[in-house]
C-alpha cells in the first residue's frame, strides 16, 4: 500500500512537472511572437512622433524624435521578424537608418520636411506587410506631392503644419 501510494505521488508530480515545462515553452513562444510585434511598433511609434513634431513645425523637437526613432530602428532583432516582414525590412532599414540620421542631425525644418518624404515611404512599405493591430491612414498632400502615415483619419499635414495643416486627404487605410 504505501509502495503504491509513493507510485501514485511521483506519477503525480512527473505529470505536474510536464505541464509546467509545456506552459513555460508555449509563454515562449508567444512572447517571440510578441516581441516581433512590439519591436515594428517602437519603429512606428517613433516614426508617428516625428510627424507629429513636424505638424507643430518645432525642428528641435522633430530631430530629438528622430534620434529616438533611429534608436528604435537599430533595436530591432532581424531574426525575430516574421518572412515578409524580414524581406521588407531588409530592402528599407538602410534608407530607413539613413533618413533617420538626417533628419535627427539638423535643426533646418525644410530639410527635416524634405527628408521626411523619404521615410514615410520606407516606413509606408513596413507598415504594409505587419498588418497594424489599428488602422493606419496613408495620407496625400498635392502641394508638398508627398505622402505620410497617420493614425488619425483627420488629416495634420506634416510638411506645411501651422500653415496649411489640413491641405491632403486619405488615400488608403491600411488594416
Amino acid at each position: 500500500m504505501k509502495k503504491s501510494i509513493i507510485a501514485l505521488a511521483m506519477a503525480v508530480t512527473v505529470l505536474l512537472t510536464a505541464n509546467t515545462i509545456q506552459a513555460k515553452t508555449n509563454n515562449s513562444d508567444l512572447t517571440e511572437i510578441e516581441m516581433a510585434d512590439s519591436q515594428l511598433q517602437s519603429v512606428y511609434d517613433a516614426y508617428f512622433s516625428v510627424k507629429d513634431a513636424l505638424i507643430k513645425s518645432d525642428s528641435k523637437l522633430t530631430s530629438a524624435k528622430a534620434a529616438t526613432l533611429l534608436t528604435a530602428i537599430t533595436a530591432v532583432k532581424m531574426d525575430k521578424l516574421k518572412s515578409n516582414e524580414h524581406t521588407v525590412w531588409m530592402k528599407v532599414v538602410k534608407k530607413l537608418t539613413a533618413d533617420a540620421k538626417s533628419i535627427s542631425a539638423t535643426t533646418d525644418l525644410k530639410k527635416q520636411r524634405e527628408t521626411f518624404k523619404s521615410l514615410s515611404k520606407s516606413t509606408y512599405d513596413l507598415i504594409k506587410v505587419s498588418s497594424p493591430s489599428e488602422p493606419i491612414y496613408k495620407q496625400y498632400c498635392p502641394m508638398a506631392d508627398a505622402d505620410w502615415l497617420s493614425k488619425e483619419k483627420a488629416v495634420k499635414n506634416p510638411y506645411y503644419g501651422s500653415s496649411m495643416l489640413t491641405c491632403g486627404n486619405v488615400v488608403e487605410t491600411i488594416k
